[in-house]
């Protein structure tokens, strides 16, 4: 009687240890992520990581570099993915570390990301309606926040991929006489123009969502997004720039995740998490919105992952079980 028992206990165990070791797939791998040093990006990414960990793998610590560097770290084999590759945006970081050769863009995890330039509602009603209206002096001057009479456009931090548009734009629509592209570090920019905003003067900005700062100054209320005169990017690129009826100078995008192919090759349980893993822009617009009222510790962020898994444990289940059934 004891040997039976035995018997179907070891055939219980092997019948249950595929199953077992499929439910974690990646157990003994460790995967290296990359990041930008941005806390609106880290909502989405942790919860890449959070399924990462949960299908067995070990999430190191990620390094904190800019989109530029992040794309070459997976080029060189630095890092393993990245999580916030805008997709035309930052197509030529893409190529300048390895592209296609070593590294695969992956499934689309936030869509419907917009970037551009935005003025104040009063002067988009007052008839500054389009990038172009700043060749005016007289309209740049509006804008002018130092007395050189030349427009002060808040703009991007050197190393994102913005950067090169917004020069590329300058020149191309004949702006440099009558424009200064502020650069640095965006929040103090940003928060420096919002408040000016505030004390009812005229403001003129770039930014993208999801982000936080079209929560703070509402397009449609507060300010308006500009058309630009016709589309034009750095390197002849194509893209639909057009949304809501408006050439907004920047391509539509989304945020797409790069990972190496070898680490893609030997880990199909991740690369299926990769392809199928989205998040809502809405939900990522909603969480930066908590962080921009204070919610920002790294244990904040770690409380709206958490939240948001719970409020989307069907869909993130789903995530679960397409990656384990990949491994099989």
């Amino acid at each position: 009687m004891k040997l039976a028992y035995l018997t179907a206990a070891i055939a219980l165990s092997l019948a249950a240890s595929p199953s077992m070791a499929n439910d974690k797939p990646g157990e003994g791998v460790t995967v290296r992520p990359v990041i930008q040093p941005t806390i609106e990006e880290l909502f989405q990414a942790r919860i890449v990581f959070h399924a990462l960990k949960d299908l067995g793998y070990t999430v190191a610590d990620p390094q904190e570099v800019v989109a530029q560097t992040a794309h070459l770290a997976v080029g060189t084999g630095d890092a393993d993915l990245y999580t916030a590759s805008w997709d035309s945006l930052h197509q030529k970081f893409f190529e300048e570390a390895g592209g296609e050769k070593v590294m695969t863009k992956i499934g689309t995890l936030v869509d419907g990301c917009l970037q551009g330039y935005l003025v104040d509602k009063a002067s988009y009603d007052a008839g500054v309606k389009n990038l172009g209206d700043l060749k005016d002096p007289k309209i740049a001057a509006k804008f002018s926040t130092d007395g050189s009479g030349k427009a002060a456009l808040a703009g991007c931090v050197p190393g994102w991929g913005c950067e090169r548009v917004i020069e590329h734009q300058l020149t191309e629509y004949k702006l440099r006489d009558t424009v200064t592209h502020n650069q640095g570090e965006y929040n103090a920019i940003i928060a420096d123009t919002i408040a000016r905003f505030k004390n009812g003067k005229p403001v003129l900005y770039y930014t993208w969502t999801p982000y936080w700062v079209s929560g703070a100054l509402v397009p449609g209320k507060d300010v308006e997004w500009l058309s630009v005169p016709y589309t034009s990017l750095p390197d002849g690129a194509k893209a639909n720039t057009t949304f809501d009826g408006k050439n907004l100078g920047f391509a539509v995008d989304s945020e797409r995740i790069v990972a190496r192919n070898d680490f893609l090759k030997a880990n199909p349980a991740a690369r299926k998490l990769f392809e199928v893993a989205n998040v809502s822009i809405n939900d990522v617009s909603a969480e930066n919105k908590l962080i921009a009222d204070g919610e920002k510790s790294s244990a904040d962020i770690d409380k709206h992952v958490d939240a948001w898994i719970k409020a989307n444990q069907a869909e993130y289940d789903g995530w679960l079980k397409a990656a384990r059934d990949a491994a099989k």
